[in-house]
C-alpha cells in the first residue's frame, strides 16, 4: 500500500513515499481503507522528533491519527463493526508507526465508530482528534455545567471551534479569542462574547467585563496566555490545558489544573456522531490536499493561525 512518512526525524522534507505491505487484522481487530486523514500540529511535532522522548516509536512512522473510510476486512473474534461499513476514528496506538497517512490501517473496537451519516469522508476525518479532545476537556477536565462562563482560546481552530459547539450545546456562556478575520466564522458559532487579542488586552478586557471572575478556562495554547487565564478565574474555578502546566505557579496558588492528553474512547466518538447527525456539530474545513500533498499540508498547519481543519484525501 501507499503511505506517507518519515524513516528519520527532522523537517517537511524527511517526508517521503512509503511502499509498505497491506496489514492484515488480527482476531480482535478490522482493517479499514482509509478515505481520508486529519493532519494536526501532532504529526509535525512527531515528524520533527519533538516527542520522541514521550511516545515510544519504530522507525518507518507513517503519520497521522485521525481517519475516515470503509471497514474492508474484520477480524473472526469482531462483533462491533462489519465489512463495508463507514467508520471515523481516532487512531493513536501504543507504539508510533502505523498511522493514517495511508491506504490502509488495521484498529480495535476503542478506535473507531460509525461514521456520522451527513459527512463526508473529508468532513468525518476532521473530527476525531480535536473533536476528542475537546470533549475530554470540557467534561473530564473541566466538568462544565449549564450557565457557567468559560473562556476558550483560539477559537478558529480545529480543537477550539469545536469546544464553542459542545460548550454552547451544554448552555455555557462561551468567550473565545481570536483576530478580527475569523470573527464572521465564530459569529456562525454562536458564541457569546469575541476577544480580538491582537488588539486588546484579554486580561484586561475581562477584568472590565466579568470583574467577578470566570468560571473555567481552556487553554489551547500554553506559557503565558496559561498563567494569564489562571488569574480570571473566580474562586473554585477550574482551568484544563493541552499543553504543559507549571504545576509549581498553580501550587502557589492553591489551583489544581487539569491536563488532558486526548485517548481512543468509542464512546465519546459515538457522543460526536451524534451530535454531527443532529446538526449539533458542524466541521469547518480549512484546505483539502491529495495524500501526495503532504508536505504542503504541513506547511500550512505549521504556520497555525488555519481556520478550521486541515485534511489528505487518500485515493479510493
Amino acid at each position: 500500500m501507499q503511505a506517507i512518512g518519515i524513516h528519520r526525524f527532522g523537517g517537511r522534507e524527511v517526508l517521503e513515499s512509503l511502499e509498505l505491505p497491506r496489514p492484515t487484522p488480527g482476531p480482535h481487530e478490522v482493517l479499514v481503507k482509509i478515505r481520508a486523514a486529519g493532519v494536526n500540529p501532532v504529526d509535525w511535532k512527531i515528524r520533527e522528533g519533538l516527542l520522541e522522548g514521550r511516545l515510544p516509536h519504530a522507525f518507518p512512522i507513517t503519520l497521522g491519527w485521525d481517519a475516515s473510510g470503509i471497514v474492508e476486512a474484520v477480524g473472526e473474534r469482531v462483533t462491533y463493526a462489519q465489512v463495508g461499513e463507514e467508520i471515523f476514528a481516532y487512531c493513536r496506538k501504543e507504539i508510533i508507526q502505523d498511522g493514517t497517512y495511508a491506504e490502509y490501517i488495521v484498529l480495535r473496537h476503542q478506535h473507531l465508530a460509525p461514521k456520522p451519516k451527513n459527512l463526508s469522508f473529508e468532513e468525518a476525518a476532521a473530527i476525531p482528534l480535536a473533536g476528542l479532545t475537546a470533549y475530554q476537556a470540557l467534561t473530564e477536565g473541566l466538568r462544565l455545567q449549564r450557565g457557567e462562563k468559560i473562556l476558550i482560546h483560539a477559537g478558529a481552530g480545529g480543537v477550539g471551534g469545536f469546544a464553542i459547539q459542545i460548550a454552547k450545546q451544554w448552555g455555557a456562556h462561551v468567550i473565545t479569542t481570536a483576530s478580527a478575520r475569523h470573527h464572521d466564522y465564530l459569529r456562525t458559532l454562536n458564541v457569546d462574547e469575541i476577544i480580538d487579542y491582537t488588539q486588546v488586552s484579554f486580561v484586561e478586557t475581562l477584568r472590565e467585563t466579568h470583574p467577578q471572575g470566570i468560571d473555567a478556562v481552556f487553554d489551547t495554547i500554553g506559557g503565558q496566555v496559561q498563567l494569564d487565564s489562571a488569574e480570571l478565574l473566580k474562586a473554585g474555578g477550574r482551568l484544563t490545558s493541552i499543553l504543559a502546566i507549571k504545576e509549581d505557579y498553580f501550587k502557589q496558588r492553591g489551583l489544581h489544573p487539569a491536563y488532558v492528553f486526548v485517548r481512543p474512547e468509542a464512546e465519546h466518538l459515538n457522543r460526536l456522531r451524534e451530535m454531527a447527525e443532529q446538526e449539533q456539530l458542524r466541521v469547518k474545513l480549512a484546505k483539502v490536499f491529495s495524500l501526495a500533498q503532504a508536505g504542503q499540508a504541513h506547511e500550512m498547519i505549521e504556520s497555525g493561525h488555519t481556520e478550521g481543519k486541515i485534511v489528505l484525501r487518500i485515493p479510493a
